[in-house]
């Protein structure tokens, strides 16, 4: 008589508790793999606002007390061979591991990758499964960005997106940032548009808004790093023009990049200029060099 093996039985309700995970919990798409062990056993599709839109996560999935006996400091250390590692780092898709605790019926997550992966002194690989990091809603935000690449991917892709923004400016146009920040909102709510300054005595032509929540974090800060391949500075004609007689809080600490107006003492806005600095004129060479070749770059 066949009989079940008990690991198969652990292994399989494993499985289908992470399914539980991803798709009731994350709201997620869940797809297991062949049963041939690669060392991927399924996919997680992100799934954001009711849309699909192709970023997945491969899983290794074990279940099992066993997994949970070796602790760490605030977690378990999970030991996978040299030929996974290999893999799993290779793989044109994030990795991560997850463990099922079966009494405490949870899922715990980690991310395979440089930074999470310990050499022992031994020669081999450990990674450390946190006890904070479960399954469920509270993984949403670190899982879906890691679906979206690793941070090295991440920044090219952000200056691939920006790549006609710095053509503009390669062209000679001129690019301003006007700024709405609603200074008593500890939600930093406020707005970010992009606009072109035609020299017409008009306003900016827009071509790119934003609406943002930045919490305590200073606008003056974080503006510059989200146009990290261009310098910001003052737009000269409208600093020119301003009154700050009713402005109604101290300017003591303002630094080089500060508001021009705050009619209502709710809302202080800026108008700062975008000049393309050395990445964005290093991006814009590379740019050139991987579509058109280097015949073309150089002729």
């Amino acid at each position: 008589m066949m009989r079940r093996k008990p690991s198969a039985k652990v292994a399989s309700i494993g499985v289908t508790q992470t399914q539980l995970a991803v798709e009731a919990r994350l709201g997620w798409l869940f797809r297991e793999q062949p049963t041939e062990d690669y060392g991927i056993d399924a996919h997680a599709e992100v799934v954001d606002a009711d849309s699909v839109r192709g970023r997945l996560l491969a899983l290794q999935i074990k279940s099992g007390s066993s997994w949970f006996r070796e602790q760490g400091r605030g977690g378990w250390w999970f030991r996978p061979d040299a030929e996974h590692v290999q893999y799993w780092t290779n793989h044109s898709l994030p990795v991560a591991v997850v463990l099922y605790h079966p009494e405490r019926e949870r899922c715990y997550w980690q991310l395979v990758s440089r930074e999470t992966l310990i050499k022992t002194s031994r020669g081999g690989w450990k990674l450390l499964v946190p006890e904070a990091q479960v399954l469920d809603e509270s993984a949403r935000a670190a899982l879906s960005q890691a679906a979206e690449g690793d941070a090295y991917t991440l920044r090219i892709r952000e200056l691939q997106l920006a790549r006609p923004w710095m053509q503009m400016l390669d062209e000679g146009m001129r690019l301003v940032i006007d700024i709405e920040e609603w200074v008593n909102k500890t939600s930093g709510r406020g707005s970010i548009a992009l606009g072109v300054d035609n020299e017409d005595g008009n306003d900016p032509e827009q071509i790119a808004s934003w609406t943002v929540f930045l919490g305590l974090s200073g606008y003056v800060e974080v503006v510059p790093k989200l146009f990290a391949w261009a310098s910001v500075s003052l737009h000269d004609e409208t600093y020119e023009d301003a009154d700050y007689s009713d402005y109604p809080y101290e300017r003591n600490d303002w630094g080089v990049l500060y508001p021009y107006m705050n009619p209502s003492g709710e809302v202080d806005f800026y108008r700062l200029e975008l000049t393309l600095n050395d990445l964005g004129r290093a991006f814009l060479l590379v740019d050139q060099f991987a579509t058109k070749g280097l015949r073309q770059l150089t002729a």
